[in-house]
């Protein structure tokens, strides 16, 4: 079993932090592929749990499968094997380091192993000794990068479901809450703007409960979301209920480019509420907003269904002539 040489190691954990930072994302025309970042966060947890430095591919793919069909776009169950050998090129292989037969290792680094091969081969993948070493005896410093990952990735909707699902203990001291110094802005009215547009009401179910005059359980989702070039525009806006942010984030329903009618995927089954469940809002128009400069683009509608909606989609009752 020979391991792929790091041609420059990571030794402090400033050096440490841009590399996680700096990762390849695989991202073209803002899309969006958290392969690399789930293998990430699945790997810190596995270092929060004392677990070996090292991992076999057969070991960590059921559960890295797991999350990219949970967080993922569709069929991106099946690459998981591009995170596990992608993730050794970056920075030269200072942060994640790969084992193997040399026939394998000293392929090109786009000559990708398919999943027969990673599993063949028994290819293990783990983070490299000085990175494994920070992380083990810094507590912190694992909780610091995990919040940067989920931060840089993901909408907030949904990092409490990520880290659940990996396993992270993220509570002490709050580190994941403390924004990063080269986050991109956000506009801090966006939610006002996209809230009054809608008139103070979920889009999908028309809930508007307010304590005296303030909406409670009300937010603003973005569409084409903010970490991948999704501007704070209304038109890039929808006003929904708590619920139904976290399912539009993901990936549950999405709203359709043309007629603006509320989709769900058929991965979304409906539990023992039968009509009063969720799907009956299936095929039913968004409620629209008050004025038709606000409503969704067409642009960014386009990039959810994409990106981030679990097709495929459920059938669609066809309009009377």
């Amino acid at each position: 079993m020979k391991a792929r040489a790091s041609a420059s190691p990571i030794r402090d954990e400033r050096t440490m932090l841009d590399a996680f930072e700096g990762i390849r994302r695989a991202q073209f025309n803002g899309r969006y592929a958290p392969h690399k970042p789930l293998l990430l966060l699945l790997a810190l947890s596995r270092v929060q749990r004392a677990a070996p430095r090292m991992a076999r591919f057969t070991e960590i793919e059921p559960e890295l499968r797991t999350l990219l069909i949970e967080f993922g776009p569709s069929h991106s169950a099946s690459k998981g094997n591009f995170p596990f050998w992608h993730l050794g090129t970056d920075h030269q292989g200072a942060l994640w380091q790969l084992e193997g037969p040399p026939a394998v290792l000293e392929r090109p680094a786009g000559a990708t192993p398919n999943l027969g091969e990673l599993r063949a081969h028994d290819v293990r993948g783990g983070f490299s000794r000085e990175v494994y070493g920070l992380l083990t005896r810094n507590p912190t410093l694992l909780r610091d990068v995990a919040g940067r990952v989920l931060r840089a990735f993901f909408p907030a909707s949904i990092h409490d479901d990520i880290i659940a699902a990996v396993g992270l203990d993220l509570e002490a001291h709050g580190e994941a809450a403390t924004p990063d110094a080269g986050a991109r802005r956000r506009d801090p009215g966006f939610r006002e703007k996209v809230l009054r547009a809608y008139e103070l009401r979920c889009c999908v179910c028309g809930f508007d409960l307010r304590i005296g005059s303030l909406p409670a359980g009300l937010e603003a989702a973005h569409i084409q979301w903010h970490h991948v070039g999704g501007p704070d525009v209304v038109p890039n806006g929808l006003a929904l209920c708590s619920l139904h942010h976290k399912l539009f984030d993901l990936g549950v329903f999405t709203i359709e480019e043309t007629e603006r009618r509320v989709v769900f995927s058929q991965h979304a089954i409906d539990g023992a509420r039968g009509l009063a469940g969720e799907l009956r809002h299936h095929g039913q128009p968004m409620l629209p907003p008050q004025d038709p400069a606000y409503a969704p683009d067409r642009r960014f509608l386009a990039w959810n269904w994409s990106n981030v909606f679990k097709r495929p989609e459920r059938r669609l009752a066809v309009a009377s002539p």
